[in-house]
This record gives C-alpha cells, sequence and structure tokens, in this order.
C-alpha cells in the first residue's frame, strides 16, 4: 500500500512564503513523476507544477519565478516553495505522484490535500 502524506500548509499574509512537502511511502520500487495540483474555492483543479525523475520541471504560468518544485529521490518527497503569495494563490494543495511498486506496473497516487490561505 503506497501512501501520500503532505505537510506544511496554513494561514500566510500577502507575500509571504510557505513550504508544502509531500512524502511518499510504502512498496515503493521507483516514482517518475512528482507533482503539485491547486484547487481554489468554487473552481477545478489545476496542475501547478512537476518534476520528472531527471529534475526537469514544469511551473504554471501564474507562479513561475515565485513557486520552486524540488524533490528528494532517496526519501521519496517532493517539496514546494512558494514565496511572494497572493491571494489569488488560496486553495487546496494536492501532491500526486507516479509511482511503481513492481518493475511494470505504475499508477497515480494522490495526497489528501493541504489548505493554503493568502489574506490579511
Amino acid at each position: 500500500q503506497v501512501q501520500l502524506v503532505e505537510s506544511g500548509g496554513g494561514l500566510v499574509q500577502p507575500g509571504g512564503s510557505l513550504r508544502l512537502s509531500c512524502a511518499a511511502s510504502g512498496s515503493i520500487f521507483s516514482i517518475s513523476l512528482m507533482a503539485w495540483y491547486r484547487q481554489p474555492p468554487g473552481k477545478e483543479r489545476e496542475l501547478v507544477a512537476t518534476i520528472a525523475s531527471g529534475g526537469s520541471t514544469y511551473y504554471l504560468d501564474s507562479v513561475k519565478g515565485r513557486f520552486t518544485i524540488s524533490r528528494d529521490s532517496a526519501n521519496h518527497t517532493t517539496y514546494l516553495q512558494m514565496n511572494s503569495l497572493k491571494p489569488e494563490d488560496t486553495a487546496v494543495y494536492y501532491c500526486h505522484a507516479a509511482i511503481r511498486t513492481d518493475p511494470v506496473y505504475m499508477r497515480n497516487y494522490w495526497g489528501q490535500g493541504t489548505q493554503v490561505t493568502v489574506s490579511s
């Protein structure tokens, strides 16, 4: 059984910073893509950032230059450093990972979500 556990959300003032963490545990053979999504209130879930096993990254245009995704492959963990936060960054943030539990079979896993609120 594989689980993704997120931490680091909370309430922050505009211009502030937060660092989200997501740790995968269980019977893991390998992890390819790790990613962060978010779902603002009343809106659909959107892709925020991804990081491949080789280190290449992707960012949503509205977070480029403010957010940084990274990963600790040895510990099956990904991080999202969020700086210069804006009220429009308010959302539930979800971790996602494409994980193989054996050399062949890959499936998608999701964290439980962590609330980020940017407000004065």
